[in-house]
């Protein structure tokens, strides 16, 4: 109980420290916009990345849809604010993109959820491309392929903070739920959950609408950034960076999500520079960690104080 006490006060600790350093650098000018601009985003790709993960990773399901549900939120946002351009309408459209991804993941989560590998893949991956061409065809209201320009933008970097932290909470205590258990079950052996008496079906499109939920946040926070959204915005390729990101840091590993989604908006940052061979630079990088990590930076396992205060005590 100590020892979990001390951890989580150490964590806190860790968070608060790094706040308060960021509010430090960015008020003194020592980080400018670009850099803001960078943390922002590595921000909104930790929490797309720790819903893809939650899916993948957790309950061993195979999503490509997951763009579909960041568009949810983007536009969500981007209509609904245009009515009521102040912070409040910004937390209220957050709040709908949220509550029509959760409906649509479940909606479509019953029929698809109970496909496998592949088929799963391609279907998750047409939901996806249904709500992108809805939002090209819906007219007015969308503006088509067009998108929509002059967003009020109302999330700052201490928003994305704050939200990165209350999402990887939520995720972490998920896992660690009796639901959660029963999630991590599914992934190690669908057939013999079942006989246990756990109802598959209804886990997996759970964690299902959990990751669509994550996915509609992170979009109004995209768009509350950016000022524009477009609907070539959530194509595949968006899905599969994400993706990239999870495998990246260890299938099964929130904290490794994290980890991964830090280093590759590090190292994406650094070249920038060099243009035309930014991209192969980037892939060797990927290909040399996936040689010498297959499993990921952590793999299954998730970074633990309680670690450090065992060393100290053996020490002692």
């Amino acid at each position: 109980m100590t020892k979990n006490i001390k951890s989580i006060t150490a964590w806190f600790a860790i968070i608060v420290l790094t706040f308060i350093v960021l509010s430090f650098l960015i008020g003194s000018s020592i980080l400018g916009p670009y850099y803001v601009q960078i943390l922002m985003g590595i921000g909104i790709s930790i929490i797309m990345a720790m819903g893809t993960n939650l899916v993948l990773g957790y309950s061993g399901q195979f999503p490509l849809g997951q763009a579909g549900f960041m568009a949810i939120g983007a536009y969500a946002t981007a209509i609904f604010t245009n009515y009521m351009p102040t912070y409040v309408g910004f937390y209220i459209s957050m709040l709908l993109g949220v509550l029509v991804a959760g409906l649509i993941a479940v909606l479509v989560g019953f029929p698809t959820l109970r496909l496998k590998g592949d088929y799963l893949a391609i279907a998750t991956l047409g939901v996806a491309e249904i709500i992108r061409i809805a939002i090209v065809n819906g007219g007015e209201v969308t503006n088509g392929a067009a998108g929509l320009t002059g967003i009020l933008r109302y999330t700052t970097w201490p928003v994305v903070f704050i939200f990165v932290v209350l999402i990887a909470l939520l995720m972490l205590n998920f896992l660690r739920s009796s639901t959660g258990r029963q999630v991590i079950s599914i992934r190690e052996d669908e057939i013999a959950a079942e006989s246990m008496g756990v109802n598959t079906t209804k886990i997996k499109v759970m964690t299902f609408a959990l990751a669509a939920m994550t996915a509609s946040i992170a979009g109004s926070l995209y768009v509350g950034y950016i000022g524009t959204v477009v609907p070539k915005d959530f194509t595949i390729m968006r899905s599969i960076d994400y993706l990239i990101i999870a495998v990246l840091g260890g299938l099964g590993s929130m904290t490794g999500t994290i980890v991964a989604a830090i280093v590759l908006g590090a190292l994406n940052m650094y070249l920038q520079s060099l243009s035309d061979i930014r991209m192969i630079i980037y892939s060797l990088a990927l290909i040399l960690v996936m040689v010498f990590r297959p499993g990921g930076l952590l793999g299954t396992k998730e970074l633990k104080l309680s670690a450090f205060f065992n060393k100290q005590k053996e020490g002692k």
